[in-house]
């Protein structure tokens, strides 16, 4: 069974950093892409970021690149959002996700496990 829990998330000031952490168990990173994804209030998820160790990819919503960091320790069966120099427009609940196959996808539909949520704030 896979499973992905999400946590890290917290109350920053702008241009401050977090670094959310994924705990997957299940699944290996070689067989399984695997992504976040955010969701404000009143707006759809959107993928921020995912990497494939298969492809050995990493992909962002242009939005967050050049702040935003996804990185995975095989060992541990983790993975990583570093965020740095946040904004206040990234405030939402983050979510960890992996697809049924090695590649990235982009759209939430098209994942199949999803962690619970981890909320953001980020304050002006």
């Amino acid at each position: 069974e896979v499973q992905l829990q999400a946590s890290g998330g917290g109350s920053v000031q702008a241009g401050g950093s977090l670094r959310l952490s994924c705990a997957a168990s299940g699944l290996t990173f070689d067989d399984y892409a695997i992504a976040w994804f955010r969701q404000a209030p009143g707006k759809e998820r959107e993928r921020v970021a995912c990497l494939s160790e298969t492809d050995g990819t990493t992909e962002y919503t242009d939005s967050v690149k050049g702040r935003f960091a996804i990185s995975s320790d095989n060992a541990k069966n983790m993975v990583y959002l570093q965020m740095n120099n946040l904004k206040p427009e990234d405030t939402a609940v983050y979510y960890c996700a992996a697809p049924s196959y090695y590649y990235c996808a982009d759209y939430a539909d098209d994942y199949d496990y999803w962690g619970q949520g981890t909320q953001v704030t980020v304050s002006s």
